[in-house]
């Protein structure tokens, strides 16, 4: 398992220098314009990036079994909670564009549903592995994990960030569905969700033109106006792009070019190779992370590399679809690429889990390895003490 674990390490190496680079040229313009420094938003990063780091080298050599002790699952699900309901308190939470997002601590801004996506990991997979063969249980197995699940989404719904919602709803989903739950009860239940979703989203105004516009594109054009620049970058960059620096789509035809739609300018930049290139590497880390998960000595390990490397995959996956017209519009960043510092330490962190696992997948086949060995020994003294055996009955 060492191979997978450095395999995680270079895969996010790749995707880290991929993703400043890009930074560097879908950020130079507002850079510029709003601190005077074309490298405002590399060198904000760079500070995040080394907080991810700090959080990753933790996460790796921290022993992930003190994550399933129920003391500490209840810590970490209070102080989320508590963040998450900070995002509202006059003066402390930070109100952008009709969304309570984040806390304003000094100079940096926190999203506390980065961290969140951390929590509701660990929460429940300390749940499923504490129930075990009770999981197929419609109350050990369903209602507990579900209602503790559904109180952490319901905070972060109502700031509202419906596609951080959808993505840990899923994510919640696959963890239950690994620990045990019943695929008909989970189906049941995401069916209840999934229409309740849909209804939230029928009665919030900015939302529901999201749909139409993704919909009935040519009836609501200026709706449609970020998804339509995204999709032409598309189409400037054609195979191998305009080159790099030179993105139009960046002197703000696209919104949020250095942020959610980074993966439009490098595909306007560099081109449906690249493109093709990013999406590849992402697949490479949810086998490797999914291979990790497989290969967990224990059931814990194996449900939280699961969990982690759902997060990271799946919302990558939900952003690639965004930006290039498959999925409706969503607030979702692309891990390790986008702008925004919350993003990358949870990120970042998820990482250190995956390869804390590993790590502890080759003690356990190193320590497998010396049983074999003494088998080994024994098996060949073996037949010296099964002659001294009939010799004596003789």
């Amino acid at each position: 398992m060492r191979n997978a674990g450095k395999a995680l390490v270079i895969i996010v190496l790749l995707l880290l220098g991929i993703g400043f680079l890009l930074l560097a040229s879908a950020s130079s313009v507002k850079g510029m314009d709003e601190a005077g420094d074309i490298f405002f938003y590399v060198k904000k990063q760079l500070f995040w990036l080394f907080l991810g780091v700090l959080g990753a080298i933790g996460a790796a050599l921290f022993d992930y079994h003190w994550l399933h002790k129920v003391k500490l699952n209840l810590f970490l699900i209070a102080c989320t909670a508590i963040l998450l309901m900070l995002v509202f308190a006059p003066h402390i939470g930070k109100c952008i564009k009709g969304s309570h997002r984040w806390i304003q601590v000094g100079p940096l801004s926190i999203q506390p549903s980065e961290f969140a996506k951390l929590t509701i990991v660990i929460m429940l997979s300390t749940w499923m592995t504490l129930k075990g063969r009770f999981a197929t249980n419609i109350k050990q197995g369903l209602a507990v994990p579900l209602f503790a699940l559904a109180a952490m989404l319901g905070l972060i719904f109502l700031e509202p960030d419906y596609g951080t919602t959808f993505l840990l709803a899923g994510v919640g989903a696959g963890i239950m569905f690994l620990g045990g739950t019943r695929t008909s009860h989970l189906v049941a239940s995401g069916t209840l969700g999934l229409m309740l979703f849909v209804l939230a989203v029928m009665h919030n105004p900015v939302r529901l033109m999201r749909f139409l516009s993704f919909v009935f594109r040519d009836a609501y054009p200026d709706a449609a106006y970020q998804l339509t620049q995204s999709e032409t970058s598309f189409a400037l960059g054609g195979v191998w792009g305009v080159g790099y620096m030179k993105s139009m789509q960046k002197l703000y035809f696209l919104p949020e070019a250095h942020n959610d739609f980074i993966f439009a300018i490098l595909g306007e930049e560099r081109g449906l190779i690249a493109t093709l290139g990013v999406l590849f590497l992402f697949v490479l880390l949810m086998l490797f992370g999914f291979s990790i998960s497989r290969r967990a000595p224990d059931r814990f390990g194996s449900l939280l590399a699961f969990g982690m490397t759902m997060l990271l995959s799946l919302e990558a996956f939900i952003n690639i679809g965004v930006v290039t017209g498959c999925l409706p519009t969503k607030g979702l960043a692309l891990p390790f690429m986008s702008a925004g510092g919350s993003s990358m330490v949870s990120s970042m962190v998820a990482v250190g889990v995956l390869l804390n696992v590993a790590r502890h997948i080759e003690t356990a086949d190193e320590h497998m390895r010396s049983i074999k060995d003494k088998d080994v020994y024994a098996l060949e003294k073996a037949p010296e003490v099964s002659r001294g055996v009939r010799f004596q009955k003789t």
